[in-house]
C-alpha cells in the first residue's frame, strides 16, 4: 500500500504565475497563481508547482557551477512544431545539443526541460 499518493514537482523561480503560465500553455493545464506560489493542474491531478525563491539563481547546463538539479521531459509528436510553440511561450533552445530523438530548452526562470519524441 502507498504511503502517499498525488506526487507533485516543485521548482523554485523567480515569478511563479509566470513560470506557471509557460508550463500551463505546454501542457494545457489549469494554472492556479498566489504571490509567492503557484499550480498547474491536469484534469487528472497531476500537479507541479511553482515557489518563489529571493536571490534565485538559474541553473547553468551543461556546466556544473550552478547545476540543474533536475528537468522535465515531456513528449511531443513531432520536435519542429513543439520547437516553434515553445520559443513562442517564451523557451530559450539550448545551443548544446547531445542527442537527435529529443531537444534542449531552457524555460524563462532557467531550467532545462527535453522535447523528446522516443
Amino acid at each position: 500500500m502507498a504511503i502517499a499518493r498525488y506526487p507533485s514537482v516543485v521548482l523554485d523561480c523567480p515569478d511563479p504565475a509566470a513560470l506557471a503560465a509557460f508550463y500551463g500553455a505546454l501542457l494545457d493545464w489549469k494554472v492556479e497563481a498566489s504571490a509567492d506560489w503557484a499550480d498547474i493542474r491536469a484534469e487528472g491531478g497531476q500537479c507541479f508547482s511553482f515557489q518563489q525563491v529571493d536571490g534565485y539563481t538559474k541553473p547553468r547546463w551543461p556546466e556544473q557551477q550552478v547545476p540543474q538539479q533536475m528537468h522535465i521531459d515531456v513528449m511531443v509528436d513531432d520536435l519542429d512544431n513543439a520547437e516553434a510553440e515553445v520559443l513562442r511561450l517564451g523557451a530559450t533552445k539550448h545551443e548544446y545539443q547531445p542527442g537527435t530523438t529529443f531537444r534542449v530548452f531552457l524555460d524563462p526562470a532557467g531550467h532545462p526541460f527535453c522535447l523528446c519524441v522516443d
